[in-house]
């Protein structure tokens, strides 16, 4: 690929972007422990709005009304508790709704095992084989510090815009959304939205819902010497599970063919159990906490009704369940399906800006998991879609990484997008 192929301006901003400083600001970031729902979150939000101030950006910066959004009838759910929470949002340019917001949340999941971690720090940010790891490193603060490149990047590179940029960042993503839901609420609106998670090189096009579910399963206390006298609730949940496997394979016999090949993108995962408070006693309740995958275009109230039946029926089957039958509720996170509009130009300007910059033709494709797209398209009716750096394969585990050669291809390609949507020029 050379210059050639692009515009003075889309060459301009290029040559604006400083890799380093990419990298070490993804360093930076990763060594900031932003788990969901913890002060460091605030931490993030308040850097990052700074950052933008600095850059020019009318910056509107508040703090999230957490019992007005709780008490809102489209509340998303979270998971993690939370005392506080900000939202950010930047705009560069003339007045007016900006032509593309580039969106990132800067929450990440808890790190687990230290143990498994290979250097035993997973906020070290280190680098090794041209790669940035660390927790966050490519869900999603890869993509945050892309977006912040090309705000830098268009402000350094001089150029003019005649239609406005935006850029946010939202906490509360990975416990349901929380974070997005406040900025659609507050009123900030795009012509477009990319959200950059990580796409593998991808455009995704449309994300699969996840529903948060929580499973109570009964047994009957008594002592472990005799434990005929009770019912184990672990005995009793072992049914129940292989029901939802069966449910499982059902909701995915036949993918879309949008999924890529993924043979399971709405899998049903149970992510906790907890039974039993003493060794030598047979346990009486068991409580499983798991995720539902939602299928494109079905309404969440469908998604729930399927695994409330099958858990009714294997209740109905099982001799001990028939009497003391399994609850179902649904906390936390409840993330619906979402899309943007098949055939919009906001996809051929993505996959455009990705060939002229990368020089390869990308595919589109949909991704298993919940995202913050189901609210910018459908509470704030905002064309959108995701391309960013990393693997979604790495996320939420010990070896999360981003390949630094790809974070920054990626952001060199959101940057020629900013400039052909803004309609940037020297």
């Amino acid at each position: 690929m050379t210059h050639t192929e692009l515009s003075r301006a889309e060459v301009r901003v290029l040559d604006a972007i400083n890799e380093q400083s990419l990298v070490d600001e993804l360093v930076a970031m990763i060594r900031v422990p932003s788990v969901t729902g913890t002060d460091a979150e605030s931490e993030l939000q308040h850097w990052h709005a700074g950052q933008l101030t600095t850059l020019g950006f009318d910056v509107d910066t508040w703090k999230l009304d957490l019992t007005e959004l709780a008490a809102h009838p489209d509340h998303p759910g979270t998971e993690a508790p939370r005392t506080e929470g900000y939202g950010v949002a930047g705009t560069l340019g003339p007045s007016g709704v900006p032509a593309l917001v580039l969106q990132g949340h800067v929450d990440v999941v808890p790190t687990g095992d230290l143990g498994k971690w290979d250097d035993g720090d997973p906020w070290s940010g280190s680098i090794r084989q041209n790669a940035v790891h660390g927790r966050g490193a490519c869900d999603m603060k890869a993509g945050a510090v892309a977006n912040l490149a090309v705000a830098r990047a268009l402000v350094a590179s001089g150029v003019t815009l005649e239609r406005p940029f935006a850029l946010h960042t939202v906490v509360s993503e990975e416990d349901g959304g929380l974070g997005a839901f406040a900025t659609m609420l507050r009123g900030h609106r795009a012509e477009t939205a990319v959200i950059t998670e990580p796409t593998s090189g991808n455009v995704v096009v449309a994300n699969a819902g996840a529903l948060t579910f929580q499973l109570r399963v009964p047994g009957r206390a008594g002592h472990g010497s005799t434990r005929l006298a009770g019912h184990s609730a672990i005995d009793a949940f072992l049914p129940v599970h292989a029901a939802i496997g069966e449910l499982e394979r059902a909701r995915n016999a036949q993918p879309d063919p949008i999924f890529d090949g993924n043979t399971l993108p709405y899998p049903i995962s149970i992510g906790t159990v907890r039974a039993g408070d003493w060794a030598s006693s047979v346990p009486d309740l068991l409580i499983a906490e798991g995720r539902l995958g939602v299928q494109l275009g079905e309404p969440p109230a469908s998604a729930r009704a399927a695994l409330e039946t099958a858990i009714a029926e294997v209740c109905r089957r099982d001799p001990w369940l028939r009497d003391h039958p399994v609850s179902v509720t649904w906390p936390g996170g409840q993330f619906a399906s979402g899309h943007i509009p098949a055939g919009h130009s906001l996809i051929g300007e993505v996959l455009g800006s990705i060939q002229a910059v990368e020089g390869r033709a990308a595919a589109t494709s949909a991704a298993p998991y919940g995202s913050d797209l189901r609210l910018y398209t459908g509470l704030g009716g905002i064309p959108t879609l995701h391309y960013g750096p990393g693997d979604v394969r790495l996320a939420h585990a010990p070896r999360e990484l981003v390949d630094i050669d790809e974070l920054i291809r990626t952001t060199r390609s959101l940057a020629v997008l900013a400039v052909r949507r803004c309609h940037a020029h020297l």
